[in-house]
């Protein structure tokens, strides 16, 4: 058992003599953490360069074989939940996966970027300017694809995100001077329609301000739905697998990833380095 390698400046530099150390220190590798996998650092990386044989873990082959599945056979329909608050963060995985889902269901703070990029009113709430590009280009494409692309219809706004704050649900436009910070009954009505006629269900990112009491109905729900859905589930990134957590339902999903950046950068299509420095990837 070693203390915590990012105590080490060398750790992230993957320096060669530091990484030698570790490989010293066995006469076999084994990644076992699928979290890291996507970053090139000594323990994760440069340790394979001094020893003759690493290899992945159980739970790294349980995270390749689950998402691995998604991107080469999923059941059909297979919908991809996509929220949190940057487009910007979901960029890849969106065009991966456009060519191979049936659609997607946009919310949380993305979901804005999108509206606003189909001309609606969002008052105040997130709108990342740089991907409003890329938020037009992608219903675009979906459109020429025949993939479905669900935003957010109704609203839980609020002046700041507060969970002593005023709140109200509206439908359509969001007024000035006011916040998207979960979807609305309506949404969460055509969401879990969505959700009960897929097969396999990937879902990134919550659907509102999950953490305070009034903007979390719609995670909470939504995460019901899938629960109960008998679709292939896989949960992947942090914020999300806390949400399924706290609504009660971690134990009816199929499958919960441990990888927050890495499972996104393995769904963008990335070869992750943990992994390709391996000599057995099985």
């Amino acid at each position: 058992m070693l203390e915590n390698c990012r105590f080490h400046p060398e750790e992230e530099k993957n320096d060669e003599v530091f990484s030698g150390a570790l490989a010293g220190l066995c006469d076999l590798y084994v990644n076992d953490a699928f979290g890291t996998a996507h970053r090139a650092h000594a323990s994760t990386v440069g340790v394979t360069r001094f020893v003759k044989q690493s290899a992945c873990g159980f739970l790294m082959q349980t995270e390749l074989k689950q998402l691995g599945a998604l991107l080469d056979s999923p059941k059909r329909p297979f919908i991809a939940i996509l929220g949190g608050a940057k487009v910007s963060d979901k960029i890849g995985v969106l065009a991966n996966l456009l060519p191979k889902v049936d659609s997607f269901l946009i919310g949380g703070g993305m979901a804005y970027t999108f509206l606003k990029a189909q001309g609606q009113e969002v008052g105040s709430s997130r709108v990342e300017a740089d991907g409003l590009r890329i938020a037009q280009e992608t219903m675009e494409q979906a459109g020429r694809s025949s993939v479905g692309i669900h935003l957010p219809s109704d609203h839980v706004i609020a002046e700041r995100i507060d969970a002593d704050a005023p709140t109200r649900q509206v439908d359509g436009s969001i007024p000035v001077g006011s916040m998207g910070l979960d979807i609305g009954p309506a949404t969460i009505s055509r969401f879990t329609q969505e959700v009960r006629r897929a097969k396999t269900i990937l879902w990134n990112g919550p659907m509102g301000v999950f953490e305070l009491l009034p903007f979390r109905e719609g995670t909470f729900a939504l995460a019901k739905a899938v629960a109960t859905s008998g679709a292939h589930s896989v949960i992947g990134g942090g914020d999300t697998a806390a949400a399924v957590v706290q609504a009660g339902v971690a134990d009816q999903m199929t499958h919960i990833s441990t990888g927050g950046g890495a499972s996104l950068e393995f769904l963008e299509g990335k070869e992750l380095p943990g992994i390709a420095a391996l000599t057995d990837k099985n």
